[in-house]
């Protein structure tokens, strides 16, 4: 029975898709073409450039998570959905935050594991103390 609901959980984790372990490969955002005011030089973390950009039909400025640009350098940026104002914190076209092509098959991996141990502890309760052989 444990072994049974164990496939089950895999099963339907495999086929709930890649949303199940926070993954998503969609572009949030509108890609723009944004020209760098104020570059940052990479030698601490944090680095925190200025750019301009047309979004909306007006210019905007905003601040682009990366260093290692040269002024007036033109780059493609991603604006997120719902962004008003200048201040508009952007990010690379060909960045993504926080995303892993090994989440999916890490997180099926722990989770067959888990389920596993899970059926062996069952296994464990339902067959109760072990008696020693007397000899």
């Amino acid at each position: 029975m444990a072994a049974g609901a164990g496939l089950l959980v895999i099963f339907l984790a495999w086929f709930a898709g890649p949303g199940l372990f926070g993954i998503s490969n969609e572009t949030q955002g509108t890609t723009v073409r944004a020209e760098v005011l104020e570059p940052a030089p990479c030698t601490g973390g944090g680095a925190s450039e200025k750019v301009k950009f047309e979004f909306g039909g007006k210019p905007t400025e905003g601040s682009l998570n990366g260093c290692g640009h040269g002024k007036g350098e033109r780059i493609d940026v991603v604006v997120p959905d719902g962004a008003s104002g200048d201040g508009v914190a952007v990010h690379a076209v060909d960045t993504t935050a926080g995303a892993s092509d090994a989440r999916r098959p890490l997180g099926l991996a722990l989770l067959v594991f888990s389920c596993f141990a899970g059926g062996m502890y069952v296994f464990l309760v339902l067959r109760g103390p072990r008696v020693p052989a007397t000899a």
